[in-house]
């Protein structure tokens, strides 16, 4: 069987980033597909379900509500091994040109206080599964230690 293409990047080399993990075309509209990588595979502990869960929901509840970008978001939501998430566009977007909005809604995670968008047991099948304060805490590293000044280093996949 035939090695799917996010298992070919060096997960060594890999560091956290803002990535183009690949581009779909489905008729005639495009699909990019973005790795925010939130944290150095294997290198550093993941991040806890708690807190992926909450970042997911204020993330999702930001982009499905952003001015520009709401109607092409098709799908945000976290990566099986926990060091970040998958955003899907509609549209053929490079890295660079989606920082402005992750810079947006990794401060709007940061900032966020109150009862979290969606966790009820009426909107959510594990709405107990939640960590606010290091949600806000890890939306704050990611800004201060990557998306503030981020390089062409952590913005294409390494070799």
């Amino acid at each position: 069987m035939e090695k799917i293409a996010s298992f070919t990047i060096d997960h060594v080399k890999l560091q956290p980033g803002v990535y183009v993990s690949r581009r779909d075309t489905i008729g005639a509209e495009s699909v990019t597909t973005f790795d925010l990588r939130m944290t150095s595979p294997n290198e550093e502990p993941v991040m806890n379900t708690a807190e992926v869960h909450t970042i997911e929901h204020l993330g999702a509840t930001f982009l499905r509500n952003h001015p520009e970008y709401g109607s092409k978001t098709i799908y945000f939501g976290p990566m099986g091994c926990r060091t970040g998430f998958y955003l899907l566009l509609a549209g053929d977007y490079g890295s660079r040109d989606i920082v402005p909005l992750m810079v947006q809604m990794y401060e709007f995670i940061r900032d966020y206080r109150g009862e979290v968008p969606g966790a009820s047991p009426k909107d959510c099948g594990n709405c107990l599964d939640m960590n606010l304060p290091m949600a806000n805490y890890l939306a704050k590293r990611y800004l201060e230690n990557v998306l503030y000044g981020i390089g062409d280093d952590r913005l294409i996949y390494p070799d």
